[in-house]
């Protein structure tokens, strides 16, 4: 049984939450709106009323807050009450230079540090088959296995130095992102030209184009159900820290900076909670 210690209980944080209780980890769990993280309680979780309190004891802390700013403000509070052996996973999507400012935090408190942001949504977080792209010291890995076992399907070791997980992390979700964006402008063109939407999801099923998130996506799209598993406003935030690692790589970021702008403007017009499916209200 492994101490861990959950700073953040939103969609993913939860999800993650439960799956390590599930596990049999001894879980403590904090929010900042706390009724976010009191149903925990119920899955054997122990809710804590801050962050030093929760990580107190704790063999290993994740954060899964929403940016870098947030997770530097909660941590600034969190690891002075942290154990000299504890590990802190930094699981949150904060970037390339987020993702360094925080190593650094960490290097000055003398705490261990791995890099670890996911791949998947909410489902998979509460079922605990994430994909984790890791990046750390080897030394460390062996502490936070059962942790990773727990919330995910399996892990990638993308390498030994905080941000090569965040590279990897970046990449994906600029397909992610991608498929998204392409999906709802063949959903919205479909319809606006006059056809059942459903056709072009149909046109494309079970051939070289075809993939199981461009249907999910499709169909939520098309009847409407935009009940959060990755929101716009993350979107908004995710392609933004892509634009920004495509400057810093040299590489040409006009696709994604468009991207960026039809998703802020869902998130001007109010759907910034809503799924990220929900960019196809911009097109239409």
């Amino acid at each position: 049984m492994t101490k861990v210690t959950v700073l953040g209980t939103g969609l993913m944080g939860a999800g993650m939450a439960r799956s390590l209780a599930r596990a049999g980890e001894q879980v403590t769990v904090w929010n900042r709106s706390p009724d976010k993280a009191l149903p925990l309680a119920d899955a054997g979780a122990t809710v804590a009323e801050d962050p030093a309190a929760a990580v107190s004891g704790a063999e290993v802390v994740m954060t899964m807050l929403f940016d870098a700013d947030a997770v530097e403000q909660v941590m600034t509070q969190a690891l002075p009450a942290m154990r000299d052996d504890a590990v802190w996973i930094q699981s949150a999507t904060v970037g390339l230079d987020g993702t360094a400012r925080l190593a650094r935090l960490a290097d000055r408190n003398d705490i261990g540090f791995i890099d670890a942001p996911v791949l998947g949504t909410r489902q998979p977080a509460e079922q605990g088959k994430l994909i984790v792209l890791a990046a750390g010291p080897t030394s460390l890995r062996q502490r936070v296995t059962p942790v990773f076992d727990a919330i995910g399907a399996r892990t990638v070791w993308v390498g030994e130095h905080p941000g090569h997980g965040h590279r990897l992390k970046l990449a994906a979700n600029s397909w992610v992102l991608s498929v998204t964006g392409a999906t709802a402008q063949g959903i919205a063109l479909t319809r606006q030209l006059g056809l059942d939407p459903a056709l072009f999801l149909e046109a494309i099923s079970g051939g070289p184009l075809d993939c199981d998130y461009a249907q999910l996506k499709g169909n939520a799209m098309i009847v409407g159900d935009f009940a959060p598993a990755f929101t716009l406003g993350g979107a908004v935030k995710d392609s933004a820290l892509i634009v920004q690692a495509l400057q810093a790589a040299g590489c040409d970021d006009r696709l994604m900076k468009a991207l960026n702008a039809q998703f802020e403007d869902g998130a001007q017009a109010g759907l910034g909670g809503e799924d990220m499916s929900a960019v196809v209200r911009v097109f239409s």
